[in-house]
């Protein structure tokens, strides 16, 4: 819709009345102050996952997890979001990104100064947990605190398990400064000398197990190997005077380009591009100064010097680097005192979603599945029975990320080896998935599979299965959709949503998206997806545009969607126009949010939140309510401009009146929820909703919804066992009971 200028004064430093004025010049929403900057708001993201280790409400040892979830992710981010915007710095790009205009030297200077807090906030945290494992039988120890025994044991573990791994590299005009592996653990050694000073460095092997347990019967001890090390490191350098010695750890770029054009074999190129990443731009570098009694900074420039950082890419860190360890910690601990962990669940699972009778009800209606409160058994069995049944013909199948011991997998190459048809588009440039992905791209290729790398340029992040089947002598389809990866695995811990159907437009349109991706044809034209690059986006526009005018004429307006992260500056340009017509519009963004909600009379109706809980939010849902005609998509895309431009993604309809009510509800639940949202303020900084006596936990309403789902099938199946067991028995049964007895 093209919106005509109203106002006298077009010039973007002068204010229209926004109260008056019915149209704004398209370009009005362009201003910067508008925007959110798309690493500023990441920031702000993983600080409400560290905030959840404060949440005294989360079992302890999970609260210990969310602190190793926000050290994971910052690694992430600084090997590719941050690496990224170095090298705009060191290209002399002038504007870092479109939407906020920051220079790229201002944008790191406010990520340092953002980061440094964050990490100052999960450090306070992590010294108050760990000093409270002791009254759970678990103590972290440094190596001066121990015991006679306990140092013992520690001694006996360096000598015959650790010192053998170790190489003290030193540095001198001969040996110069080593190459350093991304993100492992390394120690600098100061030696003194009269004459020059010297400086060592020994690499922890990454094989190493990140800490020792030493079990005491009663307690158990928690010590690190960089503290086992440093504390024995004088028999690495005999006869030397150390002076201090402290661990390290440097973050590398990862984000390189992958030049597909004229490659041969795009799994030799893939492969390549994994080597290259270990060697890439230094771009952090942490220190645990908790080592040193009088630190100071003149400890850290030669490793500034020789990394060629700044001081603002180190972060001094009182505590152990690399809290992801806390991961294998706290499963240890876990497997011990499992009432210190989240209650487990058991996914509701359906029996008649399984094997062929998932066939025959698929045939009478769409099936959805809201992962893991429904299990994800269904998604298997729909592609391992077709693998084993006779009367599939053909399996075709994008995988982006999976497990290590992928069932899906298994199952595909089962039918190829059964004489199926299967073609599978394996993306080899999911990024940190590579390896994993070409292994399985070989392995799928072994078993008689037609594997497609993907297109060219584009990365292929749909999530779809067609399966073609021939009965009673006839060609049936069946299509799954869905917004998260095959993934087994993190189908546990991911909210996701899915459907199957054997609706045949979506068939069609299903049969026309893999025989675009496999051949030369001409981009098919579409039923009922939509499918990026770029359609996704138009669909999306036309739609707000439709519901602005609905507002214009009915007065009731209503947009939900819901996604991982919001970045497009045209979707968000567009949601700004709807926001300014009255339409309102409720957003539901887990990670980085780009508009900027509350701004009079240009997003006074736009309302965002941010569920941060025991499940990773991950559906991409756009419902619009087009004056009570409504339309409901789900999507593999979020609103980011690399979904809309730069992937094959695909957004597909509800089209089942049933499943769209279902999906709605859960909208207004999360809507709802007072426990785990946040909700984001005009001024950037995120607020919990206001408590009120009962809280609404959206993902604790959804699990026990789902174990009552399960307890009332079991109740069912109880109940026609005692009815079938009391049933008289026929002349036959009695006379075979008779003979077995």
């Amino acid at each position: 819709m093209n919106l005509q200028k109203t106002t006298a004064d077009s010039d973007q430093n002068s204010e229209p009345d926004l109260g008056q004025t019915q149209f704004l010049p398209e370009d009005w929403f362009d201003r910067p102050s508008y925007y959110f900057n798309r690493e500023l708001s990441w920031l702000d993201f993983n600080k409400r996952v560290i905030a959840e280790a404060y949440d005294s409400e989360n079992p302890f040892l999970e609260q210990l997890n969310f602190l190793a979830i926000s050290s994971s992710n910052l690694d992430e981010f600084f090997m590719v979001r941050v690496a990224g915007v170095y090298d705009q710095y060191l290209a002399n790009i002038e504007i870092s990104e479109t939407k906020t205009h920051m220079t790229p030297l201002d944008l790191l200077t406010a990520i340092s100064e953002k980061n440094h807090q964050n990490v100052a906030m999960q450090y306070d945290r992590y010294h108050q947990l760990a000093s409270r494992l002791s009254q759970m039988q678990y103590a972290i120890k440094r190596v001066s605190e121990l015991n006679p025994d306990e140092l013992a044991e520690i001694e006996r573990i360096f000598e015959e398990l650790l010192m053998p791994t170790l190489s003290p590299l030193a540095i001198d005009a001969y040996r110069p400064f080593p190459h350093l592996n991304n993100k492992l653990m390394n120690i600098l050694v100061r030696l003194n000398r009269e004459r020059p000073e010297h400086v060592a460095i020994v690499p922890v092997p990454a094989l190493l197990d990140r800490y020792i347990t030493i079990d005491a019967g009663v307690k158990k001890t928690i010590i690190l190997v960089e503290d086992i090390i440093i504390h024995f490191i004088q028999r690495l350098f005999e006869g030397q005077d150390i002076a201090y010695a402290y661990p390290f750890r440097i973050t590398r770029n990862a984000d390189f380009d992958i030049i597909e054009d004229g490659a041969a074999d795009l799994l030799e190129v893939i492969e390549n591009y994994v080597k290259k990443r270990k060697n890439g731009m230094a771009v952090r570098v942490e220190v645990d100064t908790s080592q040193l009694s009088d630190f100071s900074e003149l400890q850290v420039q030669y490793l500034l010097d020789a990394l060629d950082l700044h001081i603002n890419d180190v972060y001094q860190i009182n505590g152990p680097l690399d809290l992801t360890f806390l991961f294998g910690l706290r499963e240890q601990i876990g497997a011990d005192l499992p009432e210190l962990m989240y209650k487990p669940f058991d996914s509701f699972l359906d029996p008649a979603n399984l094997g062929e009778s998932l066939f025959t009800r698929a045939k009478e209606r769409d099936l959805f599945f809201h992962h893991p409160y429904d299990a994800f058994d269904p998604i298997v069995s729909l592609v391992a029975h077709a693998a084993q049944d006779s009367q599939t013909i053909a399996i075709k199948q994008t995988l982006y990320r999976v497990s290590k011991n992928s069932p899906i997998i298994a199952a595909l190459k089962q039918a190829a080896e059964n004489g199926k048809e299967v073609t599978v588009l394996v993306e080899l440039k999911a990024r940190f998935d590579e390896e994993n992905n070409v292994f399985w791209a070989r392995e799928l290729e072994d078993a008689g599979c037609h594997v497609l790398y993907g297109v060219t340029e584009l990365k292929t992040h749909s999530k779809i299965t067609l399966i073609t089947r021939r009965e009673d002598d006839r060609i049936q389809q069946y299509v799954h959709l869905g917004t998260g990866n095959y993934n087994d695995k993190t189908a546990k811990m991911y909210t996701d949503m899915g459907i199957i159907t054997t609706h045949e437009g979506i068939t069609s349109d299903a049969t026309n998206f893999f025989n675009y991706l496999s051949g030369y044809g001409e981009r098919p034209t579409y039923q009922h997806l939509h499918v990026s690059p770029f359609e996704i986006r138009d669909s999306l526009m036309d739609y707000i545009d439709e519901e602005i005018d609905f507002h214009r004429q009915f007065g009731n307006g209503r947009i939900i969607a819901k996604m991982n992260s919001l970045t497009d500056k045209e979707l968000i340009r567009k949601l700004y126009q709807a926001g300014h017509a009255g339409v309102k519009i409720d957003l539901i963004v887990r990670g980085i949010c780009c508009l900027k909600p509350g701004m009079e009379g240009i997003s006074e109706t736009i309302h965002v939140r941010s569920i941060v809980g025991r499940l990773l939010e991950h559906p991409r849902i756009y419902y619009f309510h087009r004056n009570g005609s409504h339309h409901l998509f789900l999507s593999s895309a979020d609103m980011m401009t690399r979904n809309m431009t730069k992937r094959v993604e695909i957004e597909f309809p509800i089209l089942d009146p049933k499943i769209e009510q279902e999906i709605y509800d859960i909208l207004e639940l999360q809507l709802s929820d007072t426990a785990k949202a946040h909700v984001l303020q005009p001024n950037g900084e995120y607020l919990k909703p206001e408590r009120i006596e009962e809280q609404v936990n959206s993902q604790d309403i959804l699990i026990k919804r789902a174990q009552a789902e399960s307890d009332a099938l079991l109740e069912v199946a109880h109940i026609e066992a005692i009815v079938e067991e009391a049933k008289p028995l026929t002349w036959w049964q009695k006379l075979l009971n008779f003979f077995t007895k």
